[in-house]
């Protein structure tokens, strides 16, 4: 963990470089990924089959590389009911949060006599990456999979990584409507999505965090598929005043160290002191978390404290635009109103980022590696394609038609021209 002063003379500089590191992206990653897509791509299933066995060390065939509905249904009854409860209950908010989101189709007539609008459809088929190495993710499913459903989505295909499938992760999958599921990942389960592998459809949006194959593979095969975002390790940012207790900030800033050793967690604060107890708190905690060493990792190599007076805390924040950032001041609002670059804001001291990793509907598919600057979170939009719709008629076209062939002419497109002139009235 670094430490560092907004009034020391070289922090712009020093701030600058940390942000800089690079986290968590193997050297070779790139072209591992695309010896994989080309394997995928000539061999279809037996390519993904042969990956499977030599990554993952499991074997499966055509008839046991889908999830059967039996499968889902024990999964289902196995699930803890309390934890069933919960799936539930996130389920209902975030379908609720994202039915929100749903818009209009338009159609007006302008002042030329033109009928214009748009109309907005979903996708056909989408593909859901769910990871399934360091945790079971109920909660991903149930991110990616209700928006797809509440969208209207035809087929929803979802895949995870082989081994024995968590009850929470198939409750949630019984949940969100998905009967589709394929026991694949990394690389090979991204290019079979896309290009079709044997029974397995090609869809037309892969969707889903993975690690940093899985990100190499959609990197690769946007444009052949669409694909929602190029995910990287998890972020948090906490801006704190003096009135909060460490305790609650420490595990703030665990709760997404514990993601990955390249997860990074920062503190902006202008209190020393809680500064001091903060890191404390962190290192006492660490102790007693199962998922100590990961965060422990994550706190040394890309943990930060900043002491910084809190009025500077917003042109921070748009420095770092990270996934998420939590404003736990006397007044969050005046604060996180400045912000133009993060994934999500999370404001007062009781709405912890947990909230939304889980139960409070917003989708926690958020961008990463400072894409906040250009990029939001999944959200329904993802699954809905925009359709323009235009009607000139005849007196519409009339006004519109020549300046449609000035326009073509000037580009040099005669045939553009022509289709134009050849409805104006002759002279």
């Amino acid at each position: 963990m670094r430490q560092f002063r907004f009034s020391d003379p070289d922090f712009q500089t020093a701030f600058a470089d940390f942000l800089d590191e690079r986290r968590g992206q193997p050297a070779d990653v790139d072209a591992a990924a695309a010896e994989v897509i080309a394997g995928v791509k000539a061999r279809g299933l037996e390519a993904v089959l042969d990956y499977t066995a030599r990554f993952d060390r499991v074997t499966l065939t055509e008839d046991t590389i889908r999830v059967s509905p039996e499968e889902i249904a024990e999964g289902v009854a196995a699930c803890d009911p309390k934890v069933r409860e919960a799936i539930a209950f996130a389920a209902r908010r975030i379908r609720a949060y994202h039915e929100r989101q749903r818009p209009a189709d338009q159609r007006w007539t302008d002042e030329a006599g033109v009928e214009l609008g748009w109309r907005w459809g979903a996708l056909e088929s989408v593909g859901v990456y769910v990871p399934g190495g360091r945790a079971a993710y109920p909660s991903t499913v149930l991110m990616n999979c209700v928006p797809a459903n509440v969208a209207g989505v035809d087929r929803i295909a979802m895949v995870t990584p082989p081994g024995k499938l968590q009850p929470a992760v198939l409750a949630a999958a019984a949940e969100a409507g998905v009967t589709e599921i394929w026991r694949i990942g990394g690389a090979q389960a991204v290019a079979a999505l896309a290009y079709g592998a044997g029974p397995i459809r090609p869809v037309d949006k892969i969707v889903g965090p993975g690690n940093a194959y899985v990100t190499a593979a959609k990197r690769r095969l946007y444009g052949v598929v669409g694909i929602d975002a190029l995910a990287g390790p998890s972020e948090i940012v906490v801006v704190a005043d003096a009135d909060n207790d460490p305790e609650w900030i420490a595990g703030d800033l665990l709760s997404q160290a514990e993601h990955d050793p390249a997860a990074q967690s920062i503190l902006i604060t202008d209190d020393e002191v809680l500064a001091e107890a903060v890191e404390a708190a962190v290192q006492r905690r660490l102790n007693t978390l199962a998922t100590g060493e990961d965060a422990a990792a994550s706190w040394r190599d890309h943990g930060a404290v900043i002491i910084a007076p809190l009025a500077h805390s917003p042109a921070l924040v748009d420095a770092i635009a990270p996934e998420h950032v939590e404003f736990c001041t006397a007044d969050p609002d005046s604060l996180a109103d400045q912000v133009r670059h993060a994934g999500a804001i999370f404001l007062g001291k009781y709405t912890p980022e947990a909230l939304g990793d889980y139960v409070a509907g917003s989708n926690h598919v958020l961008p990463t590696s400072r894409a906040a600057r250009f990029q939001s979170g999944l959200s329904l939009f993802d699954f809905l394609k925009r359709t323009s719709v235009i009607n000139a008629g005849k007196a519409g076209f009339a006004i519109l038609g020549p300046h449609t062939v000035a326009l073509a002419e000037a580009e040099g497109l005669p045939a553009h021209a022509l289709s134009a002139a050849l409805r104006l009235p002759k002279p």
